[in-house]
């Protein structure tokens, strides 16, 4: 094979360590380029930062598919953390996922992280770079080589990479530490020094997008219940009762501009899950609507209220999605409409359809999820403290948290499903961080109703989360198996991908943990909640853009990603984040976090397809060149979800779910005004 073939042949060259770095680094040793061996300069920078530069000077065009400089520590580590994972020594990191990029070792009371010099990115290199972790040889790589995507998301080492005749510099930072506060948070200085380097000034130049987001919410609305209104808003009785939300997902055929037939995604269906929350969206249409006296739109916030107060209870326990029956006209996805509907749960679960059977199907069978009622609970009881008393609110939001008491384990944790038919919690997922958004709920239900087992209960859990998952960086919950990345729900699920000595995380469950541990902070005043809180959300924040990359066509500074295995830049759960980001910033006096805070919520609207958005609005309409101004609003709930981008619009989707994508963000816009102000919300320092 080539590839390996070039491999064998590079002769690698040792790297001299300073002394000052002997007792965090064994060796470093480098590939050649062909025949050229490298120009070593080490740089320190302060007593715990050095960078390292390797510079080859290449006589004529060289094919070489891949290069490397290998690092071993000087210690045994015991904490190894990396952005993304390398199941196999033919996967590698490949630069897509360098987001806030470094390799991490912790062990012996020391602190090694490697970090690639994205100034030597930004600059644009000839071959791509990638990162690696092997916990089996304890080596830390930065590499180059082309990649192809595997699985979903994978990368894998590719063959054609071509170095032209001239220099080819590929330089890193080692950040060490022996300092108990780093040991405990190997996360903090990676992120600080990130941000100051590369994020700090952009942020305060009007990246990703000026501090005024008031117009990007008003496209939101007019989209929703104007241009796109008749594919978006639905209005129907149900039980006698006037309800209506937002549709689940629409998509580009539904364009009041496309030429073709509609041909909907998926089933027509309206969610209040931990995703996809109409009664999240409504409470931001609420507070909207009151800010600006207009009562049709507080009228059809107040409708979906009732759509959610409608789900039917059965022994405390409710559903999170209702959906019509659908058919197939000509080959194209129809509803039958909203007098077929029919009540269920998320499909995003380990419960396989029947062979045969449509996606719809899933939720008629789907187990209840814990995780999407205590979601559900909780924002009801926010909306009867921050909108509208309303006692029924906290009476439904009561009866499920007595039910929910009765299900947690001796251990403290919380069940992940419970079986549709038997209400028997099912074995999967048993002890996961899902358990920490039922903390905040009870915490919050202790609060409305002053009871304290309320309290006990969510205490016990947060317990159970902080010694069973945060240490080993456990982050597994429904996203992280059965969404669109589905590796390893066959073989990962509780076990670590052992080459990496990393499970595989989802950002998801980091968030619901950081939340929980400030709010159990806030309940208890004790420090502990928040040091470790701060700890998860470092690593959460592990997976937000601290700079802008040349390979993306769109602006990412603030975004995220999702997961150490799939692909997205600027999600949608940005705008879920980015409050407890700044709370904690508040808390702390950490300039840096809100910011980051900021720029999240930022971000949240940078897919948005709208005159204020041109390099966004170019990439669109290289993709869909029919779209128009009735098509101002429509955003994608991300950004390079298939791990390519390209300028010619690779990267860019073809859907918008309201409740994921621009009215989440209109939501948490709205939302952030009402507890801290536009003026804060709109600062640029």
């Amino acid at each position: 094979m080539l590839l390996g073939t070039l491999f064998l042949l590079s002769i690698a060259q040792s790297i001299p360590i300073p002394e000052a770095l002997s007792s965090y680094v064994a060796s470093i040793e480098a590939d050649a380029l062909g025949s050229a061996e490298p120009d070593i300069h080490i740089e320190t920078i302060r007593p715990d930062l050095y960078r390292v530069r390797l510079t080859y000077d290449l006589e004529t065009t060289l094919a070489q598919d891949d290069w490397r400089v290998v690092l071993r520590p000087a210690f045994a580590p015991s904490f190894r953390w990396a952005p993304h994972l390398t199941p196999t020594d033919e996967h590698i990191i490949d630069q897509h996922s360098f987001r806030s990029p470094a390799l991490i070792f912790v062990g012996e009371g020391r602190v090694l992280r490697l970090i690639p010099d994205l100034d030597r990115l930004l600059e644009g290199t000839a071959v791509r770079w990638y990162l690696d972790l092997d916990a089996r040889s304890d080596e830390l790589t930065l590499g180059m080589s082309a990649s192809d995507v595997r699985e979903h998301v994978l990368f894998v080492r590719a063959e054609g990479a071509r170095y032209p005749a001239g220099e080819v510099e590929v330089s890193f930072f080692l950040m060490v530490s022996s300092d108990a506060a780093d040991v405990k948070n190997p996360f903090r200085d990676v992120l600080s020094f990130l941000w100051e380097r590369y994020g700090r000034a952009r942020f305060e130049s009007g990246e990703p997008l000026p501090p005024d987001l008031m117009p990007y919410v008003e496209h939101t609305y007019r989209w929703a219940f104007d241009g796109w209104r008749d594919a978006v808003w639905q209005e129907f009785e149900l039980d006698g009762k006037r309800v209506g939300a937002p549709v689940f997902i629409v998509n580009q055929t539904q364009s009041p501009n496309y030429p073709g037939k509609v041909d909907e995604r998926e089933f027509r269906s309206i969610w209040n899950q931990a995703w996809f929350s109409s009664l999240r969206s409504a409470s931001g249409l609420y507070r909207y609507a009151r800010r600006i006296g207009d009562e049709a739109l507080r009228q059809k916030a107040l409708l979906t209220k009732e759509l959610a107060l409608a789900a039917p209870m059965r022994e405390g326990v409710f559903p999170s999605v209702i959906a019509t029956k659908m058919e197939t006209v000509d080959g194209l996805n129809r509803s039958q409409g909203w007098q077929t509907a029919y009540w269920g749960n998320s499909d995003r679960n380990p419960i396989n359809r029947p062979a045969g059977a449509d996606r719809s199907s899933d939720v008629g069978i789907a187990p209840y999820h814990v995780l999407d009622m205590s979601f559900t609970a909780l924002l009801m009881l926010r909306w009867n403290e921050e909108l509208e008393e309303d006692p029924r609110l906290v009476s439904y939001a009561k009866r499920y948290g007595n039910r929910l008491l009765g299900l947690q384990d001796a251990r403290g944790f919380f069940p992940a499903w419970l079986d549709k038919v038997s209400m028997a919690p099912l074995e999967i997922l048993a002890d996961s961080p899902e358990t920490s958004m039922s903390t905040t709920f009870l915490l919050k239900l202790a609060d409305v109703t002053g009871e304290p087992r309320f309290r006990a209960a969510a205490l016990r859990a947060m317990d159970a989360v902080a010694k069973g998952v945060v240490p080993q960086g456990r982050w597994e919950d429904f996203e992280t198996y059965w969404s669109c990345s589905r590796y390893g729900a066959d073989h990962l699920i509780g076990r670590k991908v052992a080459r990496n000595d990393m499970f595989k995380q989802n950002n998801f469950s980091m968030f619901w943990t950081a939340e929980a541990l400030f709010e159990s902070y806030a309940a208890t005043d004790e420090a502990h909640y928040l040091e470790l809180g701060q700890r998860v959300l470092d690593e959460l924040l592990m997976t937000q853009a601290s700079w802008q990359p040349p390979f993306m066509y769109v602006n990412v500074l603030g975004g995220f990603g999702v997961m150490n295995s799939d692909g997205e830049w600027n999600d949608s759960r940005e705008s879920l984040f980015s409050e407890i980001i700044l709370r904690y910033g508040e808390e702390l006096d950490l300039d840096e976090y809100t910011q980051r805070g900021l720029a999240a919520l930022r971000a949240s609207f940078v897919m948005m397809y709208a005159p204020e958005n041109p390099k966004t609005k170019a990439q669109w309409e290289k993709r869909h060149p029919f779209f128009g101004p009735a098509d101002y609003g429509f955003t994608m709930e991300n950004y390079g979800h298939g791990g390519k981008t390209s300028a010619e619009g690779m990267g860019m989707g073809v859907f918008t779910i309201y409740d994921w994508g621009n009215g989440a963000a209109a939501e948490a816009v709205n939302r952030l005004i009402d507890h801290y102000g536009r003026a804060f919300v709109e600062r640029a320092r």
